[in-house]
Order: structure tokens, then C-alpha cells, then sequence
């Protein structure tokens, strides 16, 4: 999770590089991604989401014609994976859970981002991120894997919030809900792989 002056992009607590470190900071546009072999195709595509079935699925549909059909078909393979696609896709996001020093860090820097806002750093209490620690462990130890969420624009405490309230979801929901955040993330990779940003897929 990097939540960058209240730009968070998502919360997960697992192993790898996917999230809380930079991947890479390389973008492509869509002609080089057409035009790669499909093993280094696979390569950039594992980047955003690291269920092997999803990047096999993924690479079969090229040559794509456009952004959209690229997005539309990335749904259409995620959605039409088994859970444990799914669960593997979310081992690859690097786990922190229990360490709240960690947490802190990672929080340390969020601060208003909106236009019009004072910028400056928020400290999130110790508190809030003990209890995301906490939270987290009893999520895994609930469902079987990370707690993983979207979370453009949220804070710490608005995290938290999510997280607990997941806490009281069924398995069978659950899955569901965590497979749809991820989704999420895959896309908005997707996104960043084939745009101009300097900062790249790095969270």
C-alpha cells in the first residue's frame, strides 16, 4: 500500500513486490505492448496482476485494437477465473501485516491532495495503526488471505473502517468482494503500464 498525500491506491498485506515497492518505472504504449513476444508480453502483464491464469488469459487476446478492448478483455478473462486464480493473484502484494511500524511509515506521508486543499502531512494515530495491524491478522485468519482493497483516496482510518466491516461478511461474499478490489487494481495498472507517468506502476 502506498498512500502518497491522501492518494491511496490500495491496501494489501502479502508477499512480493507488487505493491509497497516499485516494480518499475518503464511505460509502453500500446503499439510496443501489441508488438512484444508473448513472453515478455507476459512479463509486462504479471505486473499488474500476478495470477498466472489471468496473464496467460490476457496475452491469447493480442493484438488488441484500443485502450478500451485491452480493459474490456482484462474483465472478461479475471472474471471468468477459479477462486484460487484469484487467491494467487493476491499473494503477489507484499505482506506488512503486524507491523505497525511499517504501517506508520507508509501512512506517514498522507496529506490533502485535493486542489484547493492545505498540503501538509497527516500523522495517522497509533491507535488506528495498531488496529489495522490487528485487523488484518484477523481477516487472514478468518478468510485465508490478505485483506486487499482499492483505496484511492482514502486514509488510514477510512481503511480501517472498510476492513472491519469486511470482518462481518461470509466467505462465499467475501471472496467475491476481494476478488472485485482487485480487479480494480489489475486495471488501474493496466492503465499506468501504458501511460506517460514518470512514477510508472510504482506504488
Amino acid at each position: 500500500m502506498v498512500i502518497r498525500r491522501r492518494h491511496a491506491r490500495f491496501l494489501g498485506f502479502a508477499r512480493n513486490d507488487v505493491l509497497f515497492g516499485a516494480t518499475t518505472s518503464k511505460t509502453m504504449t500500446l503499439d510496443e505492448l501489441n508488438n512484444l513476444p508473448p513472453a515478455a508480453r507476459a512479463e509486462e502483464l504479471r505486473k499488474c496482476c500476478g495470477a498466472r491464469a489471468w496473464v496467460a488469459g490476457l496475452n491469447e487476446v493480442f493484438p488488441v485494437a484500443d485502450e478500451d478492448t485491452l480493459m474490456d478483455q482484462a474483465n472478461t478473462v479475471w472474471n471468468g477465473l477459479a477462486e484460487e486464480d484469484w487467491k494467487e493473484a493476491f499473494t503477489h502484494h507484499p505482506r506488512i501485516g503486524g507491523n505497525v511500524a511499517a504501517l506508520r511509515a507508509k501512512f506517514a506521508s498522507t496529506s490533502a491532495w485535493a486542489e484547493g486543499e492545505q498540503a501538509g502531512v497527516r500523522a495517522t494515530s497509533e491507535e488506528v495503526l495498531r488496529a489495522l495491524a490487528e485487523g488484518n491478522t484477523r481477516y487472514e485468519q478468518q478468510f485465508g488471505y490478505i485483506f486487499i482493497v482499492f483505496a484511492t483516496g482514502k486514509t488510514a482510518e477510512e481503511m480501517l473502517a472498510l476492513l472491519e466491516a469486511r470482518l462481518f461478511n461470509k466467505p462465499e461474499a467475501e471472496i467475491q468482494l476481494a476478488a472485485a478490489e482487485q480487479n480494480k487494481i489489475t486495471r488501474i495498472r493496466l492503465e499506468k503500464l501504458l501511460s506517460q507517468d514518470p512514477g510508472g506502476l510504482g506504488s
